[in-house]
C-alpha cells in the first residue's frame, strides 16, 4: 500500500531520516513499504538495514520531476532506475515524459498525466490513485490498471511546515509567496493501514494492486561482500604474481643490502594482501603512480598506507615502516570491518589529469567521484529561515553576528527560526564532492546509485564516504596540495636557471645531508612544506631538531589536539630531561622510550598493545579505534578489552598498573596522530627543506608562483631578497605571466598586478613572442590593443623603466594618446609615428617614495623595506634575537594568530619583521592587551621583556603603538 515514501533525501523536500521513516511505520503496524526519493538513491542502504532491523519489507525505487514513480522488481530494475536517473543528472537535459519500459521496473503515473500520455503501454505500468483523486475515478469501469499510490513526505502539520520551509528555502522565495504548485499537498502524511482501508473503502481494489505490486518487488543486497574492482590483470592469480614481482623487485631497491626483517615483512603482508582480496586495489593505485610518473609528476604517498612495506616496495610511499616501526595492521588487518584507503596528494595542477586517467582506464560506468552531503548547520539554517520568513539582511547579520554567544529572541519570528532550526539541524542540504575519494566498482555504478554532473565534469555518486564503507567500498583518496607545486615547479626552474637536473626522490640522502641539517636547526623552513609556520618554527627550534624522527614527531604533536591537550608540553620538556619522569612500568618505559613516555602516534597505543598486553597486532588496532570511538562492535572492542586485562593478570602485572596503563592509551589515542602521516608530511618537508638550501631562489619563486602556504605573496618575496635576490618589479620585456629568475635576478609577473586584464597580459606576451622585444612606449602602444585604465598601470608599476621612458612624462603621453580610446594594432614599419603632440611639459618632480606608494597599491606590498616609508624612524634597543632582557624594538606585523585562555580571554601571538628583515615572535597576554590593542597590518613599536622557552626567544609585549606611514608625496 505505501509506493511513493520520501525521506530527507528528496533534498529540500522530505522531512524524516530513513531511520525515521521505518521506525514510524514500524510503530503503525506497516510491514512493507518503497522508498523512492525524488532522484536519488542516496538513503537506499539506510533504508535497506533499518527495515532489517525492524522486520519490515524494503521496497526501494525512485520519483521523477515529471511525477511519475519507479520501483525496482529486482536488483536489476535498481540498476536500470539509476541508469534512467543517471542519463539525465548528468546530461542536464529535460527529464522525458515516461522512462523507458522494463520487465524489471514497475512505473507509476499520477492521474495528472493522462492528457499527455493516452494509454499504458507495458505490462509492469499503472496508473496511481491518491487521497485527492477519488473523485477523477467514479466514472472507470475497470480499475486494473489503477492503484493506490499515495505519497507520504511528513508526519504531521509541524512536518508540513517544515516541508514548506524547505520548499522556500529551495526555491529562494518568501514563505508567504510560496505557490501551491511547488509544494506537497498536505494530506502527504503517513496513513496507518487501518486508515487507508477506510480511505479505499469504496474501491479496496486499489490497495489489493498496491500490495501485489510491492510483492512482486525484492531487493537483496550483500554488505559484506568487497564492491571495488576484483581484478587488476585477468585473474586473482596474476593479480598476486604481479604484485609479488612489483615487491621484490622493490625490495631489493629499497633495501640493497637484503634486510631480513623486511623481507619477512614484504612476505607476510602479500599473504594478508591476497587472503582479504586487495591485490588488485594496491595493483591500482600502483598503475596511477605509474600514470603520474609517465607524465613527469610528483605524488605524496601517506595516510596509514605508509604502515605497509609493499606500498613502500611498489612506490606508493616513499615512508621506510621498518625505519620508523610501523605496523602494518594499522592499515590493513583481518579484524578491520572498515576497507583500507590509499591517500595520495599530487600538485593542485595535475590532480584533474589523474583523475581523467582514472576514468578513462577503468571505464566511466566503473568509475565516479564520491559525495559528501553539506548539511544544514546552525548558522546557515537560521540564516536561510530568516530569509524565508522575511526579515531583511540587516537585521539577519545583527542577529547572527558571531560577537553574540547567545542569540537573544526578541521577536514571533525569531522563535519560529530557532524552532524549525533545531528540527532542520543536519538535514542534507545539497551534495557536494568530498575532498579526495573515488570510487572504482567491479559492477556498473548504477548497481549501486545514481551519479549526478558536477561543474568539473567528473559524476559524483549520491552517497557519502561512510555509506561507501558500510556497503563494500574501499575508496581511492586522490588528493591535491600547493607544496608539491613548489616542489615540482622548483626542480623545472632550477633545470632551466642553472642547468642542473635535481633528483627529488633520493629522501634518504637529504635526511643526512648536513647544510639541510644545519637548515633545520636554524628553523629556517619559509615555503617549506607543513614545517613553515611560526608556530612549527618555533617547535623546531625547541626541540633542537636535526634529524627526521625528531621532525616526524614534531609534525604530529603540532595538531591542535596533541597540542592542546599538554602532550605537546610534556614531550618537549621530557626530551629537554628525559630522566625527568617515572614510567609506569619499566617495560612501558622501553617501549615509549623514543617518544619520552609520551603515546605521539596511534601507533604507539598498537605497540602498548601488542607488546606490553600481549594483544595480537590485529586486535590491537581494533582497541586504538575502539578508543578512538570508531568501532563498529562495541561488542568485540568489550571482547578485546577483557583480553587485554586478563593477559596483564597472566603476565603478573599489578591491577593499578594495568589500569594506569589503560588509562593513559583510553587518554591519549583521542589526540594522537598516524606516525606514518607525519612521516609523509616529513618526507615532503624534507623536499622542500633540500630546494631551500641549496636552490633558495629558484625554490621561493616556486612557492611564489603556486600561491600557496602559511604567507602572503609579500613575504615569500621578502624571503628571497633575504637569500640574495634582487627582485623587480613587472617589466615589460622580462617578465612573463608568473614570476621568472635569471640568475639571483627575480622579476615578479604580470599575476601580481592588481586590476591587468589576462587579455592584455596574454596580447603583451604574444606580441613579444611574435616579433621580438618592444623597442619602445610607442612600439608598445602600437603593437598591443589597451585602453588607458591599463596603460596607466603599466606606466604606475615602472614596466617601461628599461627603455628610458619616466613614469610622469608617460602618463601625460598616455592620457593624450589614449583620451578615452583603445590603441589600434598596427605594424610601425607601414605606417608613421601617429603619436600626438603633447607639447612642452612642465618641470615634473618625482620622490623615489612615490614609486613604493604605486608598488604597494599595485602589487599590495612595496618592493623596498617597510621601515622606509615611516613618518618617523625611532631608535630601538633591541633587534629580532631578542638577547636583552628588556626593551623596545619595532616590528613589521606578518602575521597574528588569535586565541583564547582556559579563562576565555582573548591573547595573540604575532609575528614581525625587524628594521633588518629578521623575523621574530611576540606573544601578548590579557592582562597586557588592556593598555592597547592592535590596529590592523603595519609597523608597531612595541617595548616588552624577552622570554626564553627552551632556546626559543619571544618578546612579551607590554606597551605597543602603531607607528604612522609617511604622507603620500602623490598626493601633496
Amino acid at each position: 500500500m505505501y509506493l511513493n515514501c520520501h525521506s530527507y533525501y528528496s533534498l529540500r523536500y522530505g522531512t524524516l531520516s530513513p531511520e525515521q521513516l521505518v521506525q514510524e511505520a514500524k510503530a503503525r503496524g506497516i510491514t512493507c513499504l518503497a522508498l523512492t526519493d525524488i532522484h536519488r538513491s542516496s538513503g537506499v542502504f539506510d533504508f535497506v538495514q533499518a527495515c532489517e532491523a525492524a522486520g519490515i519489507k524494503p521496497v526501494v525505487g525512485m520519483e521523477f520531476e515529471a511525477g511519475y514513480v519507479c520501483l525496482a522488481r529486482n536488483e536489476a530494475g535498481f540498476l536500470q532506475i539509476n541508469d534512467f536517473a543517471t542519463k539525465y543528472l548528468v546530461s542536464k537535459e529535460p527529464w522525458p515524459e515516461r522512462p523507458p519500459i522494463s520487465d524489471d521496473v514497475w512505473t507509476i503515473y499520477p492521474l495528472a498525466l493522462r492528457k499527455k500520455i493516452k494509454t499504458l503501454a507495458g505490462p509492469r505500468e499503472r496508473w496511481g490513485v491518491r487521497a485527492s483523486d477519488r473523485n477523477l475515478i467514479w466514472k472507470e469501469k475497470d480499475l486494473r490498471d489503477f492503484v493506490w499510490c499515495q505519497p507520504f513526505t511528513f508526519l504531521d502539520q509541524r512536518g508540513f511546515s517544515m516541508h514548506r520551509l524547505l520548499r522556500a528555502i529551495d526555491l529562494n522565495t518568501l514563505l508567504s509567496k510560496l505557490s501551491k504548485k511547488e509544494q506537497a499537498q498536505e494530506d502527504e502524511r503517513l496513513y496507518s493501514p487501518a486508515e487507508l482501508q477506510a480511505c479505499c473503502a469504496d474501491h479496496p481494489e486499489l490497495l489489493a494492486e498496491a500490495d501485489k505490486i510491492l510483492a512482486d518487488c525484492t531487493f537483496s543486497f550483500d554488505f559484506k561482500r568487497p564492491k571495488n574492482r576484483s581484478l587488476f590483470s585477468s585473474s586473482k592469480e596474476d593479480d598476486l604474481a604481479l604484485l609479488t614481482k612489483l615487491a621484490y623487485e622493490g625490495l631489493r631497491y629499497r633495501y640493497p643490502r637484503r634486510d631480513r626483517e623486511a623481507k619477512a615483512r614484504v612476505e607476510k603482508e602479500l599473504r594478508i594482501i591476497n587472503e582479504l582480496n586487495f591485490n588488485a586495489y594496491f595493483l591500482i593505485t600502483w598503475d596511477i603512480i605509474r600514470y603520474a610518473r609517465s607524465r613527469g609528476y610528483f605524488h605524496v604517498g601517506r595516510g596509514s598506507g605508509a604502515n605497509s612495506i609493499v606500498a613502500y616496495c611498489i612506490g606508493i610511499t616513499d615512508v621506510d615502516p621498518v625505519e620508523l616501526d610501523l605496523y602494518f595492521e594499522r592499515f590493513i588487518n583481518e579484524h578491520r570491518t572498515s576497507p583500507p584507503d590509499f591517500d595520495i596528494d599530487f600538485s593542485w595542477d595535475e590532480r584533474d589529469d589523474i583523475i581523467d586517467y582514472i576514468f578513462k582506464r577503468y571505464g566511466s560506468k566503473h568509475v565516479c567521484l564520491l559525495a559528501t552531503y553539506v548539511t544544514f548547520r546552525d548558522k546557515s539554517i537560521y540564516r536561510e529561515l530568516a530569509k524565508v520568513f522575511g526579515l531583511p539582511k540587516a537585521e539577519i547579520d545583527a542577529w547572527l553576528d558571531p560577537a553574540t554567544a547567545i542569540r537573544e529572541v526578541t521577536s514571533e519570528i525569531q522563535a519560529l527560526i530557532v524552532k524549525y532550526g533545531q528540527l532542520l539541524l543536519d538535514f542534507p542540504n545539497y551534495l557536494s564532492i568530498h575532498a579526495g575519494g573515488i570510487l572504482i566498482s567491479d559492477a556498473p555504478l548504477s548497481a549501486y546509485t545514481a551519479l549526478e554532473g558536477m561543474p568539473k565534469g567528473f559524476p559524483i555518486c549520491q552517497f557519502d564516504m561512510y555509506v561507501a564503507e558500510e556497503i563494500g567500498f574501499a575508496k581511492f583518496d586522490i588528493l591535491s596540495q600547493r607544496g608539491l607545486g613548489h616542489i615540482k615547479e622548483a626542480v623545472d626552474i632550477i633545470r632551466a636557471n642553472r642547468g642542473q637536473d635535481v633528483d627529488i626522490h633520493r629522501v634518504q640522502d637529504f635526511m643526512k645531508d648536513e647544510g639541510v641539517r644545519k637548515q633545520l636547526m636554524r628553523h629556517e623552513t619559509m615555503g617549506c612544506f607543513y614545517i613553515e609556520s611560526p608556530a612549527m618554527r618555533s617547535l623546531l627550534k625547541k626541540l633542537r631538531c636535526q634529524d627526521y624522527i625528531t621532525l616526524v614527531a614534531a609534525s604530529s604533536i603540532i595538531r591542535p589536539g596533541v597540542s592542546s591537550s599538554g602532550m605537546m608540553k610534556a614531550y618537549i620538556e621530557r626530551f629537554h630531561a628525559p630522566d625527568s619522569y617515572e614510567p609506569v612500568h619499566p617495560l612501558m618505559g622501553e617501549l615509549m622510550k623514543e617518544t619520552y613516555g609520551v603515546m605521539v602516534y596511534q601507533e604507539d597505543v598498537i605497540k602498548v598493545a601488542h607488546y606490553f598486553a600481549g594483544l595480537t597486532l590485529a586486535e590491537a588496532d581494533v582497541l586504538r579505534r575502539g578508543m578512538s570511538g570508531k568501532y563498529r562492535s562495541r561488542a568485540e572492542f568489550d571482547r578485546i578489552r577483557e583480553a587485554f586485562f586478563a593477559n596483564c593478570a597472566e603476565k603478573g602485572y599489578p591491577e593499578a598498573v594495568s589500569r594506569e596503563v589503560w588509562r593513559q592509551m583510553e587518554s591519549f589515542s583521542g589526540y594522537s596522530f598516524s606516525k606514518a602521516h607525519s612521516a609523509s608530511f616529513a618526507v615532503e618537508s624534507y623536499q622542500s627543506l633540500y630546494l631551500k638550501t641549496y636552490y633558495p631562489l629558484e625554490f621561493m619563486v616556486a612557492v611564489i608562483n603556486n600561491f600557496g602556504g602559511f604567507y602572503r605573496t609579500e613575504f615569500y618575496v621578502h624571503e628571497a631578497r633575504r637569500c640574495g635576490a634582487q627582485i623587480e618589479a613587472p617589466e615589460i620585456n622580462e617578465s612573463e605571466y608568473l614570476t621568472r629568475i635569471e640568475g639571483k635576478r627575480i622579476y615578479l609577473g604580470w599575476v601580481h598586478i592588481k586590476g591587468l586584464d589576462k587579455r592584455v597580459i596574454q596580447e603583451m606576451l604574444e606580441a613579444r613572442r611574435q616579433s621580438g622585444p618592444f623597442r619602445s612606449w610607442e612600439d608598445f602602444a602600437h603593437r598591443v590593443s589597451i585602453g588607458l585604465e591599463q596603460a596607466v598601470l603599466l606606466i604606475r608599476i615602472g614596466a617601461f623603466r628599461n627603455l628610458g621612458h619616466e613614469k610622469k612624462p608617460l602618463l601625460w603621453e598616455a592620457h593624450a594618446r589614449f583620451q578615452g580610446k583603445v590603441s589600434t594594432v598596427v605594424a610601425m614599419e607601414m605606417f608613421e609615428d601617429l603619436s600626438p603632440e603633447i607639447g612642452v611639459l612642465p618641470a615634473l618632480i618625482h620622490d623615489s617614495a612615490e614609486d613604493a606608494f604605486d608598488e604597494w597599491e599595485i602589487l599590495g606590498f612595496p618592493l623596498c623595506s617597510p621601515f622606509l616609508l615611516l613618518e618617523e624612524l625611532p631608535e630601538t634597543l633591541l633587534n629580532a634575537d631578542l638577547v636583552l632582557p628588556q626593551g623596545d624594538i619595532i616590528g613589521y606585523l606578518v602575521t597574528l594568530k588569535s586565541t583564547r585562555t582556559k579563562q576565555g580571554e582573548r591573547m595573540y601571538f604575532g609575528y614581525f619583521v625587524d628594521l633588518q628583515g629578521e623575523f621574530f615572535d611576540t606573544v601578548h597576554f590579557p592582562s597586557d592587551l588592556k593598555n592597547y590593542s592592535f590596529r590592523g597590518s603595519g609597523i608597531y613599536w612595541m617595548q616588552g621583556v624577552s622570554m626564553d622557552d627552551f632556546g626559543h626567544r619571544t618578546l612579551r609585549v607590554q606597551q605597543l603603538r602603531k607607528l604612522a606611514w609617511r604622507v603620500d608625496p602623490r598626493y601633496v
